[in-house]
């Protein structure tokens, strides 16, 4: 657990009493700032350990320390965690000991926000936790009240009790997928005109990975097949293959669906690619441009056809009209078993967002609406419902 200089640290006292009585072992590493809000003592007497506070002090094992507590984790969460140390782990600089661990640190990260509102919406801020959610940071909400500046608003530290449910989570859900084997799909495709241009789409991918971070978390062996994206995982459960269009990606589909028993069609694949490829750049010239278009494979129809009673397979359906009875149509014409519904009409939802708002629809004709939530917390949602339908236990 990392303590930084916030006024929230104190909050850290009692989240660390609420792991040691779950019979969570508990670790702290506090920045020098943080001891000036609570003390040393105090986190060695909660947590009965030793506090790291020095990047450079050596253990009685000759270790290195920041080096040791990263392979002997199985979580590092940073509660609070200032819009400094953010910065810093987004920027990569170690210079402390906590930082030094977070770039040490390849087990899952929970990071607290914890500032003023000013800070929390500064574009820097918002920068470095959109860069720390593309790894595969969890990035935890804020909460909204009364601030220590005197003014009332977004950035508060979320209560022990809050952080504590969402650690208890993470470690629930590990083993509800244990020996099964996952397909996901994520991101854009890119249809090639020539050598230097291509149709695509604003997809970022961001979804599909969260979904499959979140299936690895829950014990599921993952196959993520990704579009082009600058996203990254570093799950051991993950195994990662990467495509540009939508015939690699329909290759990469068929040979890992067989041996699949849930399977997420979370990318945005290109519905045309071009006719022919150039070999070379099309030149501009005085005259207008066709381009001739053939229609893609449909990735989703495909797996639909070959899937046997024991899979379960997810499509997404992201639509601007009509939206509800488009996407019951693809549940039935895809032969799917559960349908993503989003819409682009609900502001911030879609692509380029870290939120999202679905709704879920499954062959039994439940439905079943959410909330705009972190994306984090709807692929959360969409794997409990799989879990659900598919009534594993």
């Amino acid at each position: 657990m990392g303590v930084t200089g916030g006024i929230a640290a104190y909050k850290s006292l009692s989240l660390i009493r609420l792991l040691r009585v779950w019979g969570a072992e508990v670790k702290v590493v506090a920045t020098r700032h943080a001891l000036e809000f609570v003390t040393e003592l105090s986190l060695r007497t909660l947590s009965q350990n030793k506090v790291y506070t020095d990047m450079f002090s050596v253990s009685e094992n000759v270790e290195v320390e920041h080096i040791a507590l990263a392979d002997w984790a199985d979580l590092l969460v940073v509660a609070p965690a200032t819009a400094n140390i953010i910065g810093k782990y987004a920027g990569g600089i170690a210079d402390d000991a906590l930082s030094t661990l977070l770039l040490a640190c390849a087990k899952p990260v929970f990071l607290a926000p914890a500032m003023n509102s000013n800070m929390l919406h500064h574009p820097a801020t918002q920068a470095n936790l959109q860069k720390l959610q593309e790894r595969g940071v969890q990035i935890l909400g804020t909460g909204t009240g009364f601030l220590a500046c005197g003014t009332s608003g977004d950035g508060r530290m979320l209560e022990p009790e809050q952080i504590f449910e969402n650690i208890k989570s993470h470690f629930a859900s590990k083993r509800i997928l244990s020996g099964k084997r996952a397909l996901v799909t994520a991101g854009p495709t890119y249809e090639p005109i020539d050598p230097v241009r291509f149709i695509g789409n604003y997809s970022s991918g961001l979804m599909g990975f969260q979904l499959a971070e979140t299936l690895a978390d829950a014990g599921a062996q993952v196959t993520l097949v990704t579009g082009p994206t600058h996203l990254q995982t570093q799950h051991p459960l993950i195994q990662r293959v990467d495509v540009k269009t939508a015939a690699q990606m329909l290759n990469a589909c068929l040979q890992a669906a067989p041996q699949a028993d849930l399977i997420v069609m979370a990318a945005a694949v290109a519905d045309y690619t071009p006719q022919e490829v150039a070999p070379e750049k099309i030149k501009k010239s005085e005259a207008n441009f066709n381009l001739a278009l053939k229609k893609t494979t449909d990735i989703l129809a495909e797996i639909g056809k070959q899937k046997t009673d024991s899979q379960c397979v997810v499509g997404f359906a992201l639509e601007t009209e009509h939206e509800m009875d488009n996407a019951v149509s693809k549940l039935k014409n895809k032969n799917a078993d559960i349908i993503v519904l989003n819409s682009l009409k609900n502001q911030g939802a879609g692509f380029q967002c870290p939120t999202n708002l679905v709704t879920l629809i499954d062959r039994t004709g439940k439905i079943t609406k959410g909330e705009l939530k972190d994306k984090r917390e709807v692929a959360q949602d969409i794997v409990n419902y799989i879990v659900d339908y598919m009534k594993i236990k």
